[in-house]
Protein backbone atom coordinates (compact mmCIF):
# COMPACT_ATOMS: atom_id res chain seq x y z
CA UNK A 1 0.00 0.00 0.00
CA UNK A 2 2.53 2.28 1.20
CA UNK A 3 4.31 1.82 -2.39
CA UNK A 4 1.10 2.26 -4.39
CA UNK A 5 1.16 5.53 -2.81
CA UNK A 6 4.06 6.73 -3.70
CA UNK A 7 4.01 5.81 -6.90
CA UNK A 8 0.47 7.64 -7.43
CA UNK A 9 2.22 10.55 -5.65
CA UNK A 10 5.01 10.92 -8.38
CA UNK A 11 2.37 10.39 -10.82
CA UNK A 12 0.38 13.46 -9.83
CA UNK A 13 3.71 15.57 -9.52
CA UNK A 14 5.14 14.30 -13.00
CA UNK A 15 1.32 15.30 -14.44
CA UNK A 16 1.69 18.91 -12.90
CA UNK A 17 5.21 19.43 -14.18
CA UNK A 18 4.67 18.45 -17.90
CA UNK A 19 2.34 21.10 -19.02
CA UNK A 20 3.12 24.19 -20.90
CA UNK A 21 3.28 27.45 -18.79
CA UNK A 22 3.25 29.38 -21.84
CA UNK A 23 1.20 31.88 -20.82
CA UNK A 24 2.21 32.60 -17.61
CA UNK A 25 5.70 33.15 -18.77
CA UNK A 26 3.90 35.63 -21.27
CA UNK A 27 2.62 37.25 -18.15
CA UNK A 28 5.94 37.85 -16.30
CA UNK A 29 7.60 39.18 -19.60
CA UNK A 30 4.70 41.92 -19.91
CA UNK A 31 4.63 42.68 -16.27
CA UNK A 32 8.07 43.03 -16.36
CA UNK A 33 8.03 45.58 -18.91
CA UNK A 34 5.78 47.89 -17.18
CA UNK A 35 7.82 47.94 -14.32
CA UNK A 36 10.42 50.18 -14.01
CA UNK A 37 12.62 50.90 -11.01
CA UNK A 38 12.83 54.62 -9.87
CA UNK A 39 15.67 55.66 -8.22
CA UNK A 40 16.12 59.20 -7.32
CA UNK A 41 18.77 61.04 -8.24
CA UNK A 42 21.90 61.30 -6.37
CA UNK A 43 22.42 64.79 -3.78
CA UNK A 44 24.58 67.16 -5.29
CA UNK A 45 27.95 67.67 -3.69
CA UNK A 46 29.09 71.02 -2.49
CA UNK A 47 32.91 71.65 -2.51
CA UNK A 48 34.85 71.64 0.49
CA UNK A 49 36.16 74.73 1.63
CA UNK A 50 39.01 74.72 3.50
CA UNK A 51 38.97 77.64 6.97
CA UNK A 52 42.45 79.11 7.52
CA UNK A 53 42.52 78.96 11.42
CA UNK A 54 44.98 82.01 12.96
CA UNK A 55 46.07 81.05 16.26
CA UNK A 56 48.31 84.27 17.04
CA UNK A 57 45.20 86.08 18.56
CA UNK A 58 44.00 83.47 20.79
CA UNK A 59 44.33 82.01 24.33
CA UNK A 60 46.76 78.75 24.09
CA UNK A 61 44.54 75.83 25.82
CA UNK A 62 47.57 73.57 26.53
CA UNK A 63 49.20 76.59 29.23
CA UNK A 64 49.80 75.26 32.41
CA UNK A 65 47.65 78.09 33.79
CA UNK A 66 44.69 77.46 32.03
CA UNK A 67 44.72 74.29 34.30
CA UNK A 68 44.21 76.78 37.97
CA UNK A 69 43.47 79.76 38.59
CA UNK A 70 46.20 82.03 38.01
CA UNK A 71 48.49 83.64 40.12
CA UNK A 72 47.19 87.25 40.99
CA UNK A 73 50.12 89.93 42.34
CA UNK A 74 49.23 92.12 44.36
CA UNK A 75 45.35 91.30 44.38
CA UNK A 76 43.97 93.13 47.89
CA UNK A 77 40.85 92.64 48.68
CA UNK A 78 39.63 89.71 51.88
CA UNK A 79 42.03 87.93 53.11
CA UNK A 80 42.29 85.16 55.91
CA UNK A 81 44.31 85.65 59.05
CA UNK A 82 46.09 82.32 58.50
CA UNK A 83 48.82 83.15 61.92
CA UNK A 84 46.22 83.60 64.43
CA UNK A 85 45.34 80.54 66.59
CA UNK A 86 42.84 78.57 65.97
CA UNK A 87 39.70 78.21 67.84
CA UNK A 88 38.08 74.44 68.93
CA UNK A 89 34.59 74.99 66.55
CA UNK A 90 36.65 75.76 63.72
CA UNK A 91 37.58 72.13 63.41
CA UNK A 92 33.84 71.18 62.53
CA UNK A 93 31.51 72.37 59.67
CA UNK A 94 28.70 74.44 60.07
CA UNK A 95 26.21 71.81 58.82
CA UNK A 96 27.75 69.99 62.61
CA UNK A 97 26.56 72.66 64.92
CA UNK A 98 23.60 72.93 66.93
CA UNK A 99 22.87 76.54 68.34
CA UNK A 100 20.82 75.13 71.37
CA UNK A 101 20.64 78.47 73.59
CA UNK A 102 21.55 81.78 74.46
CA UNK A 103 22.75 83.77 78.08
CA UNK A 104 23.15 87.08 78.46
CA UNK A 105 25.85 87.98 81.20
CA UNK A 106 26.61 91.71 81.58
CA UNK A 107 24.77 92.79 78.19
CA UNK A 108 26.99 90.45 76.34
CA UNK A 109 24.79 87.91 75.00
CA UNK A 110 26.20 84.04 74.41
CA UNK A 111 25.51 81.54 72.51
CA UNK A 112 25.66 77.65 73.42
CA UNK A 113 26.59 75.56 70.68
CA UNK A 114 26.59 71.71 71.04
CA UNK A 115 28.77 69.35 68.91
CA UNK A 116 28.37 65.58 69.77
CA UNK A 117 27.57 65.89 73.14
CA UNK A 118 30.25 68.73 74.33
CA UNK A 119 28.80 72.36 74.99
CA UNK A 120 30.61 76.14 73.76
CA UNK A 121 29.95 79.23 74.81
CA UNK A 122 30.10 81.72 71.79
CA UNK A 123 30.21 85.33 71.24
CA UNK A 124 30.35 88.36 68.41
CA UNK A 125 34.16 87.90 67.56
CA UNK A 126 34.17 84.15 68.06
CA UNK A 127 35.25 81.65 65.15
CA UNK A 128 33.55 78.83 64.40
CA UNK A 129 32.78 76.52 60.95
CA UNK A 130 35.48 76.15 58.70
CA UNK A 131 35.43 78.73 56.13
CA UNK A 132 37.17 81.61 58.66
CA UNK A 133 33.70 81.91 59.93
CA UNK A 134 33.37 85.13 62.47
CA UNK A 135 30.41 85.24 64.62
CA UNK A 136 29.16 89.12 63.92
CA UNK A 137 25.57 88.88 65.54
CA UNK A 138 24.26 86.43 68.67
CA UNK A 139 19.99 87.03 68.97
CA UNK A 140 17.61 84.88 70.87
CA UNK A 141 16.56 82.87 67.51
CA UNK A 142 20.14 82.64 65.36
CA UNK A 143 23.66 83.37 65.16
CA UNK A 144 25.04 85.38 62.05
CA UNK A 145 28.58 84.75 60.66
CA UNK A 146 30.89 86.44 57.93
CA UNK A 147 32.52 83.67 56.70
CA UNK A 148 35.49 83.76 53.90
CA UNK A 149 35.43 81.49 51.00
CA UNK A 150 37.67 81.07 47.74
CA UNK A 151 35.10 81.75 44.37
CA UNK A 152 36.50 79.99 41.55
CA UNK A 153 39.52 82.71 40.95
CA UNK A 154 40.74 81.87 43.88
CA UNK A 155 39.80 85.57 45.24
CA UNK A 156 38.82 85.21 49.00
CA UNK A 157 34.71 86.36 49.04
CA UNK A 158 32.73 87.41 52.36
CA UNK A 159 29.73 85.12 52.56
CA UNK A 160 26.86 85.35 55.37
CA UNK A 161 25.49 82.44 57.01
CA UNK A 162 23.09 82.15 59.50
CA UNK A 163 22.96 78.94 62.63
CA UNK A 164 19.17 79.01 63.56
CA UNK A 165 18.22 78.07 67.00
CA UNK A 166 17.04 74.81 67.00
CA UNK A 167 13.89 73.26 68.75
CA UNK A 168 14.26 71.30 71.73
CA UNK A 169 12.65 68.00 70.20
CA UNK A 170 14.58 68.64 66.97
CA UNK A 171 17.92 66.57 66.19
Amino acid sequence: MRTFAVLLGSVFLVACSAGDHEDLREWMKTVALDSKARIPPLPVVEPYEPVAYDVGNLLDPFRPAKVGPEEKKGGGGFRPDLDRPREPLELYPLESLKYVGVMTRRKVSYAIIQVDATLYQVKVGNYMGQNFGVVVNVSESEITLRELIQDSAGDWVERTSTLLLQEKGAK
